[in-house]
């Protein structure tokens, strides 16, 4: 099993959601138009500490998982097992081949989980510790009659004291291999949640600040208040769109940079910078998105000082004017646009030095590569051009 580091979220997704009737499972069900599972799983794309979302799903449910997560990019989902802790136990052995050193696994159906707990979460973790965000009960308790449970009327067997009682939410965190080997160990056992079975193996968890809000959508009754938090949220910030277009030809005695890194190639672009194409396309769009003009505005071509100067400099500063603006990037779309070189090879490192530059989840970016079939001045191998789409949402 080789570790990869960073973090995995797991979305627990292969449940049947009975209580709801109908024939379509609850976490495709939407909310606001959109299904609770994708609302979940935005919510770890965009987080820079989620290195990957992995999801389990029914296998039944292929279409309905296709239609939910369309061009989130997400990788293949793992079939989930009967019950809940079968499920968890597939998903992470699909993790072993590239381990994580931190898991989180998360109930699909808690779709307004905050960035505050999965941060607050994260944090908590280490080699030895898992944690779990938790809210202090606050109302008195009482234990009814097993008797008249079924009952119109439930006589009072006892007040149960509230002190030290916790309600448990998710994402529960891990560390990976730790969890691995006690989901292993509780095979057959029927445990109540994932902190329950790190405790049988012996592991410490910890509890950290949960969050009223994040509600699990458990029957049709839950569907009314979590439309009002979806109306809530939409009220807070708005989404921006910016579009970066570029151009650079190719000129001879200069290395080639594309999307933050070298490529072999027995060309590089000319520029006044390292014209690193990829990445001015995604300051545009970037700066765009925010309202905050071009790249040439704020590192004018001219300029003796941006001579030859690594456009990761630019990429940053964008991210920054982002910040600035009070917004988070949630998504970057970059094409590539040449007919040489491959671009394939380099996809994932040039997706993971973008998300490395602006300090946000490598999921959150999307590398991808075409050609004009030989139309054109990049079809006949004059130079590449790239384009680029950045979704920012400002509050």
């Amino acid at each position: 099993m080789s570790v990869t580091g960073g973090c995995t979220a797991l979305l627990v997704s292969a449940g049947r959601g009975q209580r709801f009737g109908g024939e379509t499972p609850k976490q495709y069900l939407d909310i606001g138009g959109v299904p609770l599972l994708r609302l979940a799983a935005e919510r770890f794309l965009g987080h820079p500490d989620i290195d990957a979302v992995s999801v389990v799903i029914h296998t039944d449910d292929r279409a309905l998982y296709e239609v939910a997560v369309a061009g989130l990019g997400l990788a293949e989902p793992v079939d989930g097992g009967p019950e809940r802790q079968d499920s968890v136990r597939l998903g992470l052995e699909a993790m072993t081949t590239n381990a994580p050193q931190k898991v989180l696994v998360h109930d699909a159906v808690r779709p307004f989980v905050s960035h505050a707990v999965i941060s607050g979460v994260v944090a908590a973790i280490d080699t030895e510790t898992g944690a779990i965000p938790a809210l202090a009960i606050t109302d008195t308790l009482k234990r009814g009659s097993p008797h008249e449970a079924g009952g119109a009327k439930i006589a009072i067997a006892e007040t149960v004291p509230r002190d030290g009682l916790w309600r448990a939410q998710t994402p529960q965190g891990f560390p990976y291999g730790a969890f691995l080997a006690a989901h292993r160990a509780a095979e057959g056992l029927v445990l109540t949640d994932d902190a329950a079975v790190a405790e049988a193996h012996g592991m410490a968890v910890a509890m950290v600040a949960g969050d009223e809000n994040n509600i699990k959508i458990t029957g049709p009754e839950d569907m009314d208040r979590a439309e009002r938090l979806m109306q809530s949220s939409a009220s807070h910030g708005i989404n921006r769109t910016g579009l970066g277009f570029d151009v650079h030809r190719f000129a001879p005695g200069r290395p080639l940079i594309l999307g933050g890194i070298e490529i072999a190639h027995e060309f590089g672009l000319d520029g006044h910078s390292d014209a690193d194409v990829a990445l001015h396309a995604v300051v545009d769009a970037l700066l765009g998105a925010i309202g905050a003009g071009d790249i040439a505005v704020h590192f004018p071509p001219d300029d003796p000082k941006w001579k030859d100067a690594p456009s990761h400099i630019f990429l940053k500063a964008a991210g920054d004017a982002v910040t600035a603006a009070g917004g988070t990037i949630r998504g970057i779309d970059l094409t590539v646009i040449c007919e040489a070189p491959k671009i394939g090879p380099y996809r994932e490192p040039m997706r993971r030095r973008i998300a490395e530059i602006l300090d946000i989840a490598p999921a959150t970016v999307n590398v991808k590569a075409t050609t004009t079939e030989r139309l054109g001045f990049t079809g006949r191998g004059e130079g590449i051009a790239a384009q680029a789409v950045a979704n920012v949402e400002l509050l």
